[in-house]
């Protein structure tokens, strides 16, 4: 049974299953070995300068001839640099795809399309979409309430796909994100109307995932209820919902009465450090990467509900094989996908 769909004809991929762009847990090795297994890697690099962006898209093309796609955030909070030098270099470097998220991409369309790459815009209503398309977005990607890490919508995937459908038709490919953890959800969410999923907590508990070994323990052995999304982790992005672990920082914030910033306890207390001596204080929005020091389980542990379905850490590789046997068994079930 096949998993072609319009988003693998779009993009000249194998499989419709794309990695999310997990902030500072992408790097080259993970965006390279899920495209190479027949994906869309992805790499963040909002919170990167530009020559560390020009780097690690080089060394992702280093390690793959398939395509990878590079993402950018538009919130004003969340960028380091202009958005349109950040634009230039990877544009630069010939990408594949750029991805936008946290913002209309309506202004950079044009751009990216004269660099011959293509436009995916993350949505969070079909409102939203409808605008993507209409600005000439190639692809719109639907994020559900259930994702991990920081979130831009208040609806569930189970609902936001097909009202997205509806929206778009059959006018761009449609990936859904939030809550997919595994081949059954991806065969749900192709049920719905999508065209590919986009998984996030999944491939962060992959063997190269820049994280650290104890969050990505964490992340195997908690269920699907021990999420919470919050604006809590704000120091670095303030306002945000984001969906984390619940641990020993949220914990203490909720005997505390949830007070407001600036009076929350252990406000200004260093948890952690980088490997360059770097403090992340309690309630930074810093990922726990693999360079970091410290009570790792006191930082944002960022998660989505399909956490309950990670199990274990492997190469990605596996990750992709596993997923698509699950959706190809889960579909197999289904009287319109029997052969």
């Amino acid at each position: 049974m096949t998993l072609q769909t319009p988003l693998c004809d779009a993009l000249g991929i194998e499989r419709p299953i794309v990695q999310a762009p997990i902030g500072s847990a992408t790097n080259p090795q993970l965006a390279a070995a899920v495209s190479n297994a027949g994906g869309l890697g992805h790499l963040a690099v909002t919170w990167r300068d530009l020559e560390e962006t020009r780097r690690v898209i080089r060394r992702t093309r280093e390690r793959t001839d398939n395509p990878f796609a590079v993402n950018l955030a538009l919130d004003d909070a969340t960028t380091i640099l202009e958005t349109d030098d950040h634009l230039e270099v990877i544009l630069d470097e010939g990408v594949d795809a750029v991805s936008f998220s946290f913002g209309s991409a309506r202004e950079y369309v044009d751009r990216v399309h004269e660099a011959g790459a293509i436009v995916f815009q993350t949505v969070g209503s079909a409102t939203a979409a409808r605008e993507a398309v209409t600005a000439g977005v190639d692809i719109v990607v639907t994020q559900g309430i259930e994702a991990g890490g920081h979130v831009q919508s208040e609806v569930a995937t189970t609902v936001l796909v097909p009202r997205v459908a509806d929206a778009v038709g059959d006018e761009v490919p449609i990936v859904a994100a939030g809550g997919i953890g595994d081949g059954r959800a991806i065969a749900a969410v192709l049920g719905l109307g999508a065209d590919g999923a986009w998984l996030g907590t999944r491939f962060v508990a992959t063997e190269e995932a820049a994280v650290h070994d104890d969050y990505q323990r964490l992340l195997c052995e908690s269920d699907e209820t021990d999420t919470a999304l919050t604006t809590l982790f704000d120091k670095g992005w303030p306002g945000m919902p984001h969906r984390v672990l619940e641990n020993e920082t949220t914990e203490r914030w909720k005997r505390a009465g949830e007070p407001p910033t600036g009076e929350r306890p252990g406000e200004s207390e260093v948890v952690a450090t980088t490997d360059a001596g770097e403090p992340i204080e309690r309630y930074d929005e810093a990922l726990a990467t693999s360079d970091v020091d410290g009570d790792i389980e006191e930082m944002a542990l960022f998660a989505g509900q399909s956490v309950g379905l990670t199990d274990d850490v492997q190469p990605a590789e596996a990750v992709l094989e596993e997923l698509v046997a699950e959706a190809r068994e889960a579909m197999s079930q289904l009287p319109k996908w029997r052969e």
